[in-house]
């Protein structure tokens, strides 16, 4: 998937979608020919991209929630944290529900559970890591105990004859078993009410909550040189060829 974005002052700068966002064997043959376009005024996009409001210096997770993350994921996960406020919940529980989806939001769909963990686990207590990988596990399985059932929204995107994979499976057991498996079970009951149309939450109403519970770098997310520093460029910069 190709784009271009023309500067105000400046060449012309192309965007070449990512390999792991390729739909088709096509696109992958298809790369030389992209890159002959490439020639006076013309070069591949580096830096900001034009189309995207820029990010300060040194951004914070509120930085990110107003300025990268789809508006659909910042707006469901800010409802799931909010629920989880009004229920009384600990502010692990809470911080937990206001990161859980930023991979889906941010960076990447397939497996967003496990790249969400990775990207938040030098600022996080370690129980939120772990609840938030298992939250994407813990949603194809019910558990009626707590009030869980399997989300009618997955029978549209699935099918209902969709089976998950043997990997989820065998970490959906492993979690069952877990002594914080309450705090990812508790993320899938917010999560699965937290669609809501109309329902606009400002997120700084949990500044308190994130001082408290995410050491946010003072250089700002993807300028600590801590060993996911790259992920936050990446969302940063969405669009670098390199």
């Amino acid at each position: 998937m190709a784009d271009e974005r023309q500067t105000k002052q400046g060449p012309r700068k192309l965007i070449q979608g990512h390999p792991i966002g390729r739909v088709s064997d096509a696109e992958r043959a298809d790369e030389a020919g992209f890159l002959k376009q490439l020639g006076p005024g013309t070069v591949m996009m580096m830096g900001d991209n034009p189309a995207f409001v820029p990010m300060p210096k040194r951004p914070t997770l509120l930085d990110f929630y107003r300025l990268r993350l789809g508006s659909l994921t910042a707006r469901h996960m800010l409802q799931s944290a909010k629920l989880a406020l009004d229920a009384g919940q600990s502010e692990t529980v809470i911080t937990a529900c206001l990161l859980h989806d930023i991979a889906n939001g941010g960076l990447i769909r397939t497996d967003h559970g496990y790249w969400g963990a990775q990207l938040i686990a030098p600022y996080v207590a370690e129980e939120v890591v772990w609840a938030v990988r298992a939250h994407q596990v813990l949603r194809f399985f019910a558990d009626e105990a707590v009030g869980y059932a399997y989300p009618e929204a997955y029978l549209r995107y699935f099918g209902p004859d969709y089976q998950p994979p043997d990997y989820v499976r065998r970490d959906y057991e492993a979690a069952r078993s877990h002594r914080w498996y309450m705090t990812g079970r508790l993320i899938t009951l917010y999560d699965i009410y937290s669609f809501e149309d109309g329902v606009t939450i400002d997120p700084e109403i949990f500044a308190g909550i994130i001082a408290r519970n995410i050491k946010e770098p003072a250089e700002g997310f993807g300028f600590d040189n801590s060993p996911v520093a790259h992920m936050w460029r990446t969302m940063i910069w969405p669009n670098n060829f390199l």
